[in-house]
């Protein structure tokens, strides 16, 4: 039993990577601002920004998790996430990489607000 009881928390290989890298990134983008320099501060951004690709791209490739809890069995946080390739409902990331859910496939679109007029 751990000290949060029996739930999913979504801990995830993409979830700890991109968390990491993140890190690592604000740590640069603050040595940046105590030296004072914008090329520094500027590096810590495109880390950052690295972060947030490099999570994406795993959470595509199967290594993050849906939206809500997962099966006991899923929990941790090495198991890869096989209903990837069909894409996530309400996933923004999914839909990113083009994957539509097979619940969302019978959704309308949205238009664009100009498109009534």
């Amino acid at each position: 039993m751990s000290a949060h009881g029996d739930v999913d928390l979504g801990h995830t290989v993409a979830g700890w990577t991109g968390t990491s890298i993140a890190v690592v990134g604000f740590s640069v983008a603050g040595l940046g601002l105590i030296l004072v320099s914008s090329l520094v501060i500027a590096a810590g951004g495109a880390v950052i920004a690295v972060a947030a690709i490099g999570t994406w791209v795993l959470h595509v490739a199967g290594w993050g998790k849906p939206s809500g809890p997962r099966p006991a069995d899923q929990w941790d946080w090495r198991v890869k996430d096989l209903t990837a390739r069909q894409g996530h409902p309400d996933c923004v990331g999914c839909r990113m990489a083009g994957r539509r859910a097979a619940a969302a496939v019978g959704m309308p679109v949205p238009q664009a607000i100009g498109a009534q007029l």
